[in-house]
């Protein structure tokens, strides 16, 4: 797939070619999971896999939408349209609430004709709905002059995310695919949106990051991923701070015990200590792997998407049979360490591997869902690619 290939398509559906295309990635979170919606530290990093908006900019004020995976239908909107949340169901409803999240916050959106491609895989936790709202997002930015700062865009893309499809998910998805940069993670307070890159470093250490996409499809609209936010919004209430990301490590016992004094019954359907344990080492975790790649240290990070996975699977219960198998095979074939990355349920993992282990360790991970029969999973390399841009 190709920005070319999404040009040409433009014009097969709308019969008029496209004023240009815009492109934003998928991404993968190196580490800090389930941190973003806590105001904490997270890594993430942009992959070479691109979501494709094809566009023009209408003068009636309509807005039509087309996906390649959607069967030929196009989504027609009049003027003003979409007016609320709920207006608009299924895939059309990522690029509409971002033009309806744009308006909201006061910018001139008008009309437009969009065509979507991507190649970033559906489900697999690799953040197909960010990619998909950035580059709607910096597509209407391009035709209509509202000069977005790339922080802002991810804010608002974030909010259609949240208000306007009702998946309640931090800031994390949307900064990546708006502002990461080529060869490197993104070393980012979702708190006070900092951001820097940090070079990774991997290939002059001769490792490569391996994704495992397990094929297990989530689904987090509602359910599991909205009670562990509530239950972590209700640990930081009873700990008297304004996110868990304010715990620091230092006093984490004594805040698991004044959870558990304030009551440590499960609520919203998880218990909130382990809630509140998970956080606060996670971000340690983050902060310890900038700190190694900072130094040039890329093997030593390893241990650390490790020991993330056992917390996730453990703390956050959020992993599934296929994520604890895929990263239990990975490390057992010689990887150097390996976890899930994304909501979690499915979706993908992901493996720090020596450049001349990646075929042992995919073959590996491949056997073992076979004997244990589950679907064969998508294993494949990846570099960190650059954010979300216009191609020329």
């Amino acid at each position: 797939m190709t920005a070319a290939q999404a040009a040409r398509a433009f014009g097969e559906v709308y019969g008029t070619p496209c004023e240009g295309v815009w492109a934003a990635p998928g991404r993968v979170n190196l580490i800090g999971e389930y941190t973003d919606v806590n105001e904490g530290l997270v890594m993430p990093l942009a992959l070479p896999r691109l979501t494709w908006v094809a566009a023009r900019a209408r003068p009636d004020g309509r807005l039509r939408l087309h996906s390649a995976a959607a069967a030929g239908v196009v989504v027609e909107l009049g003027p003003g349209e979409p007016a609320a949340p709920g207006a608009v169901r299924g895939w059309a409803a990522h690029p509409a609430g971002v033009a309806w999240a744009l308006r909201e916050a006061g910018y001139p959106v008008g009309g437009a004709d969009l065509h979507v491609e991507s190649e970033v895989p559906l489900g697999a936790g690799l953040s197909s709905s960010a990619a998909l709202q950035v580059a709607t997002a910096l597509a209407l930015d391009g035709l209509h002059g509202l000069g977005l700062g790339r922080p802002e865009l991810a804010r608002l893309a974030q909010r259609a995310e949240n208000a306007f499809v009702g998946v309640p998910c931090g800031i994390m998805d949307q900064t990546a695919a708006a502002c990461c940069v080529e060869g490197h993670a993104l070393h980012l307070d979702t708190r006070s949106l900092a951001a820097r890159p940090v070079p990774l470093g991997l290939a002059a250490a001769g490792l490569r990051l391996l994704v495992m996409d397990t094929r297990v499809a989530h689904e987090l609209g509602e359910g599991a991923y909205a009670r562990r936010r509530a239950g972590c919004e209700a640990a930081a209430r009873a700990l008297g701070v304004r996110a868990l990301r304010d715990v620091a490590y230092e006093r984490l016992a004594e805040a698991l015990a004044e959870v558990e004094a304030a009551g440590g019954a499960e609520r919203h359907g998880v218990r909130p200590g382990p809630l509140v344990r998970h956080v606060v080492t996670e971000n340690r975790r983050v902060e310890e792997t900038a700190a190694l790649l900072d130094a040039g240290d890329p093997r030593a990070v390893g241990p650390l998407l490790t020991a993330g996975h056992a917390s996730l699977r453990d703390d956050f219960a959020v992993s599934c049979p296929e994520l604890d198998l895929a990263v239990a095979t990975a490390v057992g074939a010689g990887a150097l360490g390996a976890r899930m990355t994304g909501g979690g349920f499915g979706g993908s993992a992901v493996a720090l591997v020596e450049e001349a282990a990646v075929t042992e360790v995919g073959e590996a991970v491949r056997a073992a869902f076979a004997a244990a029969g589950h679907r064969l999973p998508h294993v494949f390399p990846v570099t960190a690619g650059p954010g979300a841009h216009r191609v020329v």
